[in-house]
């Protein structure tokens, strides 16, 4: 989803009143947990704030208070998904993943967005857009192209030999496979089906991106490469110029160019 984008969901006027104090704070949450369950049950034609309020143990007139009807409470789960994504891409960024193995990064970013839909909004909000996407009034295909573009950062600065295009095809036909996989395993009642096919998401690309950006690639450069400052091995990937590989060291902060001279 692209700034602009976001910035006029966060203007938009989801709630009929925002809550001030942590009670009602509380009650909007239940309240979208409970619509989450609702809307899970009998889909969104058949849910109504009835089912809703009763769902979240709240009188009518309470939940009257915050939304007007089901669709401000369905344009609100929207938003709060829209936000816990958005946490989700600065975690991975900042976790530094990219440093490492292969499996290990791949796990990590498995488990992050299990934990992800483990919360019934976000849930409910990704079995939707695929299943009744008419009803979205905020997200659309562009948080898709906003996790493409996020994965193939990755694979750049693993393997910048690859070219942008490259990493790009790569990234798209990760994102969308794990989407379908995803799909499946959100809509499978059972827990032990379900955990073993997000379990194979993990094995699924792993085993095709692996001969673009496995480790051996990444060790066959790392381990010979050192800072041509201070001679440390401690380096890592930092981008392209003039299509050479440029490497930050972790020791001296000292940024350098890869060279045919370099050891």
């Amino acid at each position: 989803m692209t700034e602009d984008s976001r910035s006029s969901i966060q203007s938009s006027k989801t709630l009929r009143r925002q809550p001030q104090q942590q009670r009602g704070k509380d009650r909007v949450e239940k309240i979208l947990d409970a619509a989450a369950a609702v809307f899970d049950e009998v889909g969104y034609a058949a849910a109504n704030t009835h089912l809703i309020a009763a769902k979240a143990g709240t009188a009518i007139g309470s939940l009257y208070q915050f939304f007007p009807d089901k669709a401000a409470i369905f344009k609100a789960m929207e938003l709060r998904h829209a936000e816990r994504v958005d946490v989700f891409w600065s975690q991975a960024i900042a976790s530094g993943i990219v440093q490492l193995p292969l499996r290990q990064m791949i796990h990590k970013l498995v488990m992050a967005v299990s934990d992800l839909f483990e919360q019934p909004v976000s849930r409910v909000m990704f079995v939707q857009f695929y299943t009744a996407r008419q009803n979205f009034q905020a997200i659309d295909d562009s948080m898709t192209q906003e996790a493409i573009n996020f994965m193939a950062n990755l694979l750049m600065q693993r393997n910048s030999a690859l070219g942008q295009a490259q990493c790009s095809l790569l990234a798209a036909v990760c994102v969308h496979s794990s989407n379908a996989v995803i799909l499946a395993a959100l809509r499978t009642p059972n827990l032990q089906e379900r955990q073993q096919l997000t379990q194979q998401i993990e094995e699924l690309l792993v085993s095709y991106l692996n001969p673009h950006v496995g480790d051996s690639l990444l060790e066959n450069v790392m381990k010979v490469m050192k800072c041509s400052h201070c001679q440390s091995e401690q380096l890592s990937k930092n981008g392209c110029r003039r299509g050479k590989q440029c490497y930050l060291c972790k020791d001296c902060g000292k940024q350098f160019v890869e060279s045919k001279r370099s050891p």
